[in-house]
């Protein structure tokens, strides 16, 4: 077992005096842990990009750097990391079976114009400027949010937008 722990720190060394040589071991280590990660958890966590998708998406990238330059310890910032994909994907499978959870970890949509009558408010306290309003219409090949029946801010943050 001692072998194992000696060429385990031979490879990928410890702390922060790295060679280029661990460093690199370091990398295809934790590009590997990272691609089955993604695999075993789903594409989910940077599909949706919902609020619980990009915290989990900024702490992962922050842990897995912090493992990659030897500022934290490797194996245990690798478990830390396994430890928020877990909560991820059991948060996620709970926000799919329960609407409830779903509006609390993802929230919910909200229309910004509907049938011909705009709701400004709304539109203001969600930071949607007009510029963003017009994009999402040229998306959608309209001219005037008139050409729209609804237009939605997703909780993902897009904008979508039905046509009439």
């Amino acid at each position: 077992m001692e072998g194992l722990s000696t060429a385990f720190s031979a490879t990928f060394g410890s702390g922060k005096d790295l060679s280029v040589a661990q460093e690199c071991a370091r990398a295809v280590l934790v590009l590997a842990y990272g691609l089955l990660a993604v695999r075993v958890v789903g594409r989910r966590i940077f599909g949706k990009w919902s609020a619980l998708d990009i915290v989990v998406s900024i702490v992962i990238g922050s842990n897995l750097s912090r493992a990659l330059t030897g500022s934290a310890p490797l194996l245990s910032t690798l478990a830390a990391t396994s430890v928020f994909l877990l909560l991820h994907w059991l948060l996620a499978h709970l926000a799919a079976r329960f609407p409830a959870m779903s509006r609390l970890l993802e929230g919910q949509a909200i229309t910004i114009f509907k049938e011909g009558k705009a709701d400004h408010g709304a539109r203001l306290r969600h930071s949607v400027s007009k510029a963003d309003l017009d994009e999402a219409l040229r998306q959608s090949g309209m001219s005037s949010v008139n050409d729209a029946r609804q237009v939605t801010l997703e909780p993902s943050g897009k904008i979508t937008v039905l046509k009439r």
